[in-house]
């Protein structure tokens, strides 16, 4: 695979990311189009296409929003046990889960400094990715 590092880290699923969600917007854009000018018999046709639409819209976004959730509470998990396995306490309790996600590619040699840099400095996730001198890819997030 290929090296990860803070500029490549992000994984795009070109068929999710860009062609289901491009053909729903499609839709809710053509059948938005149609309601519009259509004449007024069939004004309920396209009024249940526009409603169509929207709700593949919102099972599109919530499909990805509730796998990143899952996956969000298995990294803090992971990275609650790595620190104390490291360093034999629990995570701070005021980290944020976006504070831990990025703390998930610092490597174990930086990882308890980087999470009382974090905390300390209240650091965004961009800013803790950022301070990673040695990164620790993660192929498995989607």
């Amino acid at each position: 695979m290929k090296e990860q590092n803070f500029n490549n880290h992000a994984q795009m699923v070109p068929g999710f990311h860009y062609l289901t969600f491009g053909g729903i917007i499609a839709l809710l854009g053509g059948a938005i189009n149609y309601l519009l000018k259509s004449s007024a018999e069939n004004k309920y046709l396209a009024s249940l296409l526009v409603l169509a639409a929207i709700i593949f819209v919102l099972v599109a976004w919530f499909t990805r929003t509730f796998a990143l959730k899952a996956q969000d509470r298995a990294i803090r998990a992971e990275e609650n046990l790595r620190h104390y396995v490291l360093t034999g306490k629990l995570l701070p309790a005021s980290l944020s889960v976006g504070q831990i996600v990025a703390l998930r590619f610092a490597p174990d040699a930086e990882f308890p400094a980087l999470v009382e840099k974090a905390e300390t400095n209240n650091l965004s996730g961009k800013e803790i990715k950022q301070s990673i001198q040695n990164w620790k890819a993660d192929f498995y997030r989607v």
